[in-house]
């Protein structure tokens, strides 16, 4: 395999496939991606990739079916072009919450993510924070899971917070918590919820000390953000001197900004694995994971172990 990399960016999220690139310290690779006028998806390598280590960076947000289907087509392009090795960069993997059946005659559409990667002649997967870590266990190749963690952590010890206790949203969530927990040292709570539908979701108690502390929120991801407005809602009723988030994949719709609005929390912490959006007012900071990426990429294409980005 030539040692050289290559990278390329798909059209989901390109401000931070640049970002990546200036960190990594090589340009992005000229790729054309162009629409037939049927809507059809046109890929061309301009650069010689034959014998390259390829790393194509695609976040699949919205609207992933468009996006997920240009990644694929990038891969089969690469593929063809004889590339030594191609490794999706996935900041955001879509269908993630679709990984089991919890009702007759459903898909596990994580699952079929996973086969149409693969079968499309990715060689390896980089992601970050997963909705369910065992969506690792559907691929039959190495998938390299990050963290949002160490950049999150920081921007919360910045803050210098008082009696801090971070929050899961729900029982889904208490391994990240206490995760989260663990790095700052401090306590753990978990506001227990039950979903009325896909949109709504009935917060039931609280199991943890509260009252007169600073409190976070921490999720994965969030589109309504009915779960942490929800929660947020219980921790007000039950003291919590003051609400925030911290989520690392903010796919938010504009009825979740409006919730937020109304909702105890005061702020959000997110990161930049979605493009950005108009959150009308609402305070937000976003943090960068360009770096983390990069690093890994750098890491991965030496043949060097990732475990060290883990570490706040």
């Amino acid at each position: 395999m030539d040692d050289q990399m290559k990278l390329f960016s798909g059209q989901a999220h390109p401000e931070l496939s640049k970002r990546i690139a200036n960190y990594i310290g090589e340009p992005l690779g000229d790729v054309i991606i162009r629409r037939f006028p049927d809507g059809e998806t046109f890929v061309k390598f301009v650069d010689n990739i034959r014998g390259r280590d390829v790393f194509l960076i695609q976040t699949i947000c919205r609207p992933p079916n468009e996006h997920l289907m240009e990644l694929l087509i990038m891969i089969d392009a690469a593929r063809r072009a004889s590339a030594a090795r191609i490794t999706a960069v996935l900041p955001y993997f879509a269908y993630a919450r679709q990984d089991r059946k919890d009702q007759p005659r459903v898909p596990i559409t994580a699952k079929l993510v996973a086969n149409l990667l693969v079968a499309a002649g990715v060689n390896r997967v980089l992601t970050m924070d997963l909705h369910c870590q065992q969506i690792q266990g559907f691929f039959d190749i190495p998938v390299d899971h990050l963290s949002a963690a160490p950049v999150i952590v920081g921007a919360l010890r910045a803050r210098g917070l008082s009696d801090m206790v971070i929050a899961a949203p729900d029982t889904g969530g208490v391994k990240m918590a206490y995760a989260y927990s663990a790095m700052l040292g401090c306590g753990l709570a978990i506001a227990a919820k039950q979903r009325k539908n896909a949109q709504e979701v009935e917060s039931i108690d609280v199991v943890g000390t509260v009252r007169d502390r600073d409190v976070v929120l921490v999720d994965d991801m969030t589109t309504t953000a009915s779960t942490i407005c929800g929660a947020a809602q219980l921790l007000k009723e039950h003291g919590a001197r003051s609400i925030r988030a911290a989520v690392t994949h903010a796919l938010v719709t504009d009825e979740g900004v409006e919730a937020l609005r109304r909702s105890p929390i005061e702020e959000i912490i997110t990161t930049d694995t979605v493009p950005s959006r108009d959150w009308r007012g609402f305070r937000v900071q976003t943090l960068s994971v360009a770096e983390l990426f990069g690093e890994a990429i750098l890491r991965i294409h030496n043949n060097q172990s990732v475990s060290c980005l883990f570490k706040v």
